[in-house]
């Protein structure tokens, strides 16, 4: 589960089906038939509450996705892509950015090249027409950054919803 930290999440906000749905499942999904209903009967509640809290949260833009994580190139192809889009251009390019399925992570970066997603495809011929329509369709280039060395890094947050972070903590999210 990919988690939008650029929101301010605060108790008030938040039920705790929401909380466990958050905090709980950024690790070890169930790897069953329904795993939405393993969920819910460990935190308590139904399949249907548990799946129509995660697309309100998506919707909400808490949640980005929900879905599996393949190792890079290990199925198909992938590439972390750049762009450098004019302030003005730049929210109306991420919102077409994301229009593609292909793209399973799209953030702003305070740098000329300020837009970067990785795009994942079932083959490089496929990733490559897929950046050159992005290209073709927002007018301004994309740095392609095939990956060199693979790096296992931890991209689960634990979330701390009894106190709300500081200013110095929440920029280092």
């Amino acid at each position: 589960m990919n988690l939008n930290t650029d929101n301010k999440l605060s108790k008030q906000q938040l039920n705790s089906i929401e909380k466990h749905l958050l905090n709980d499942f950024q690790h070890d999904f169930p790897l069953v038939s329904r795993p939405f209903k393993k969920i819910a009967d460990e935190i308590g509640t139904s399949e249907e509450v548990v799946i129509e809290t995660l697309k309100q949260l998506q919707n909400d833009g808490f949640v980005s996705r929900v879905g599996a994580v393949f190792r890079a190139n290990s199925i198909g192809a992938s590439t972390l892509a750049a762009m450098a889009i004019p302030k003005d251009e730049l929210e109306a390019v991420a919102a077409m950015v994301n229009e593609y399925s292909e793209v399973n992570h799209n953030y702003q970066r305070e740098h000329q090249y300020n837009l970067w997603f990785v795009l994942t495809a079932s083959d490089e011929h496929t990733l490559n027409a897929i950046l050159d329509d992005i290209e073709h369709r927002s007018g301004h280039d994309v740095m392609y950054l095939p990956m060199l060395e693979d790096f296992h890094i931890d991209l689960g947050f634990e979330l701390d919803f009894d106190h709300e972070p500081d200013q110095k903590s929440a920029a280092s999210i």
